[in-house]
C-alpha cells in the first residue's frame, strides 16, 4: 500500500504564486514586498502624498523612478473612466529605465506638451514596473505606425486592474511592483466681470464703450471685463460727452452725465455766385471748368460757381467752339456770340 505524502498547507502556500491585489485606491498592488520599487509623481506634487489640482487645458508632467533596471508602464484613469496609456508611446518614449534614474513624460526637451483633459474630477496615474518586458497586446495596441499613443481596450480602473492582473500573474512575484499618484481636474476659473451704470438727464442718449455701442443710457450694462475703457455718451442736440471709466470685478461703476449745453447748428452760408450766360444760340451746350452744366434756353443759362476764375466753353453746331476765362467775384452776366 502506497503511503500518502502529507505536505503542510503552509508549505503549499509558500511555493505558490501569490495573487495580485486589486485595490480601489491604488488599482493593482503586488501583495508581497519585492525589492523592486517604483514611485510615480505629478509635477505639482513631488512628495506623492497629496492630490493637487490642475485646470482644464493646463500642462502636466508625470515622472517615475525605479531602484533597479526595469520596464516602466504608465496609465492614467480619468474621472469618466477613460484609460490612457502614457508610456510606452511612439513619441520617443522609451519605457526602459535604468536603476535609480527618473523618466519624465514629456521629457524636458520634448517639442510637445501633455495637457489635462476636459473631464473634471479625480485622476489616477498608475506606474507599473517590471524586471522583464510585458506583453500588453491584449490590453493596448498601436493601430497604425502614425498613432502616437496606443488604444486601450479597458474601460475604468476595474477593467484595467483585471487586464494587468492577467499580464503579471505568470511572472515571478518579486519581479513587478506598482505605485499610484493622484490629481484632480478642475474647471477653468470663470472670468470675473463687472457692471457699468450710465445715467443722463436727457432722453434718447446712447452709450458707446471702447468703440462698441452698448445701448441706451439710464441702464446697467453687465458682464464687462475689468479694465479701463473710453466711453462716449451721445444725445441728439447736445455735445458728445467723453471720459474714461474703470471697471472692477464684481462691482458696478456709476457714470452720471448731465447734458447742459445744446449744440446749435451754424447757419449754412453759401459762398456761390451766379454767372448768367447769355447767347442767341438756343440749345448750345455750355461747359464750366470742363464740366457740362447745361444748355442755353430762351437765350440764357444761369450757373452757380465759386468766386474766382472759371473757364467757359460754348459749343453749337455750325459755329466755332467758344472758349474764354472769366474772373467772377460776384453775380455777373456774360454774353457769348460765337462766330461761324
Amino acid at each position: 500500500m502506497k503511503k500518502l505524502l502529507m505536505i503542510p498547507a503552509a508549505m503549499l502556500l509558500s511555493t505558490a504564486s501569490a495573487a495580485t491585489k486589486i485595490s480601489a485606491q491604488s488599482i493593482i498592488v503586488n501583495p508581497t514586498q519585492p525589492d523592486l520599487s517604483v514611485s510615480v509623481r505629478v509635477d505639482k506634487d513631488q512628495s506623492g502624498s497629496s492630490n493637487p489640482n490642475y485646470r482644464v487645458g493646463e500642462n502636466i508632467r508625470i515622472s517615475a523612478t525605479v531602484n533597479r533596471d526595469a520596464y516602466v508602464y504608465l496609465f492614467n484613469v480619468d474621472a469618466n473612466g477613460e484609460v490612457n496609456q502614457i508610456l510606452p508611446n511612439q513619441l520617443g518614449g522609451n519605457n526602459f529605465v535604468k536603476a535609480n534614474t527618473t523618466v519624465t513624460f514629456p521629457r524636458p526637451d520634448a517639442k510637445f506638451t501633455f495637457t489635462v483633459g476636459e473631464d473634471v474630477g479625480l485622476n489616477k496615474v498608475l506606474a507599473l514596473a517590471s524586471l522583464t518586458e510585458l506583453d500588453l497586446d491584449q490590453l493596448s495596441t498601436f493601430k497604425t505606425q502614425q498613432d502616437q499613443f496606443a488604444t486601450v481596450t479597458a474601460r475604468g480602473q476595474q477593467q484595467l486592474a483585471q487586464a494587468l492582473s492577467i499580464v503579471v500573474n505568470p511572472l515571478p512575484q518579486n519581479s513587478w511592483v506598482s505605485d499610484t499618484a493622484f490629481f484632480t481636474v478642475v474647471a477653468q476659473n470663470p472670468v470675473q466681470t463687472g457692471s457699468l451704470f450710465v445715467g443722463t438727464n436727457v432722453a434718447n442718449a446712447t452709450v458707446i464703450l471702447n468703440g462698441q455701442r452698448l445701448g441706451s443710457a439710464n441702464s446697467t450694462f453687465s458682464n464687462v471685463r475689468p479694465g479701463s475703457y473710453p466711453v462716449r455718451v451721445q444725445a441728439p442736440g447736445f455735445r458728445d460727452f467723453t471720459t474714461t471709466v474703470t471697471i472692477r470685478a464684481n462691482a458696478t461703476t456709476n457714470l452720471n452725465v448731465d447734458f447742459a449745453q445744446a449744440t446749435t447748428p451754424a447757419p449754412v452760408v453759401s459762398s456761390d455766385v451766379t454767372l448768367s450766360i447769355r447767347s442767341n444760340l438756343n440749345g448750345a451746350r455750355v461747359f464750366v471748368d470742363g464740366r457740362e452744366v447745361g444748355a442755353v434756353r430762351n437765350g440764357a443759362l444761369n450757373v452757380d460757381v465759386d468766386p474766382g476764375a472759371h473757364e467757359v466753353v460754348l459749343i453749337a453746331p455750325g459755329y466755332r467752339t467758344f472758349v474764354n476765362t472769366y474772373n467772377v467775384q460776384r453775380d455777373a452776366q456774360i454774353t457769348i456770340t460765337p462766330s461761324r
